[in-house]
């Protein structure tokens, strides 16, 4: 069967969130997957989008997706691509979709001039790590990712500028 990746339209909104929950049960993360339809409709196809989707289609099904979006590197001094998610439906995986899914964004990554292509892994997600490094992808061992979120985001916002009083 065929597999084409196609940009991702606002009638897609549907099949990219039940990806995203599809992704979100296998990371074992589905308690924090709150995104609704209506909020990726505007988040993505607003007049200025947080980011970009393609879907892989085989034949008429739409089989895997991957989430994208610009980031900037101070150190580069160019725009880079930050894949957010990468998700191959289970029972489509081992066909290459997931190898012609990063070829594509690695494409539109130097196509618009970007310094480097990144993303996270799970350091428990071993398969996927193997993968990426079969691409030559480098896994960084001393990044971490650092994360404030719902309470302690808003605390955070919250804390006086330096010298307010």
């Amino acid at each position: 069967m065929e597999f084409r990746i196609v940009a991702a339209t606002p009638e897609d909104t549907g099949r990219v969130l039940g990806m995203i929950e599809a992704l979100a049960d296998y990371e074992k993360l589905r308690h924090l997957c709150v995104a609704t339809e209506k909020g990726l409709r505007a988040a993505l196809f607003s007049a200025r989008p947080a980011a970009e989707v393609v879907l892989g289609w085989e034949g008429a099904t739409a089989v895997a997706f991957a989430l994208f979006f610009h980031n900037f590197s101070t150190f580069l001094g160019r725009k880079g691509l930050y894949l957010e998610d990468l998700f191959v439906q289970p029972a489509f995986r081992r066909r290459g979709y997931g190898r012609a899914l990063l070829v594509h964004l690695a494409r539109i990554a130097v196509e618009r001039g970007c310094g480097r292509f990144e993303w996270a892994v799970l350091d428990w997600n071993t398969p996927a790590i193997g993968f990426y490094e079969s691409l030559g992808a480098t896994i960084l061992p001393d990044w971490r990712i650092s994360r404030v979120t719902g309470p302690a985001l808003e605390k955070l916002a919250a804390w006086p500028p330096v010298g307010s009083g």
